[in-house]
């Protein structure tokens, strides 16, 4: 597999950030996760408009344009001969210091897109249906972090999975500040009433 890092295609062993970027010290980025089908990426506009929405809201700049950015995911789909597939565009603040002053990234983002052959993460729970178990864990407020930001930071959905796992369940579902239905883990949650698809 090859991984677009910083402008080159790299083999997936050499494929690396800094232990100085502000993405892995702080979670401090972007990032997206899009679909191909049969060969096309799926809503890649759509998606390339959330993900500089995203770079703004925590004022990141993107040294690219969109159209530029969506030409290097579909460039790492081809190096990757990606036919039905998960990618992955992620942008941090890039290297800098211990601290967390985002003036300590003089050098600029880093940008890494990985595109992957299509994994079936749920397995054969599709036949079966989850196991799912409430968590602890609330989704983080809006009031807190905007939940348009599609944020690097997912310790609060992680300690949910983690706490699934604990309780031998699929997935962890999540409530909000006021205990209604929020989102899963990392899946969205919807049901079907009346032929209408309601989402929280």
């Amino acid at each position: 597999m090859s991984v677009y890092v910083n402008g080159k295609f790299l083999p997936q062993s050499e494929a690396k950030v800094s232990v100085f970027d502000h993405g892995l010290l702080y979670g401090d980025g972007v990032f997206e996760g899009i679909r191909a089908y049969n060969g096309r990426v799926f809503k890649l506009e759509r998606h390339m408009d959330r993900l500089f929405h995203s770079a703004k809201a925590i004022d990141l700049k993107i040294p690219h344009t969109k159209e530029e950015f969506a030409n290097i995911v579909l460039e790492t789909c081809r190096h990757n001969d990606i036919k039905e597939g998960y990618i992955r565009p992620i942008i941090t603040r890039g290297p800098g210091d211990l601290g967390l002053d985002p003036r300590k990234c003089k050098s600029g983002p880093s940008i890494v897109v990985i595109a992957q052959p299509s994994i079936n993460l749920l397995g054969k729970v599709y036949e079966r249906g989850l196991k799912v178990v409430t968590s602890s864990y609330r989704r983080v407020p809006p009031q807190s972090l905007s939940p348009s930001i599609k944020s690097l930071n997912y310790l609060n959905n992680i300690m949910a999975k983690v706490e699934a796992n604990q309780y031998g369940a699929d997935e962890a579902l999540m409530l909000d500040i006021h205990g209604y239905v929020s989102e899963a883990s990392a899946e969205n949650v919807f049901i079907v009433r009346n032929h209408t698809i309601v989402t929280p």
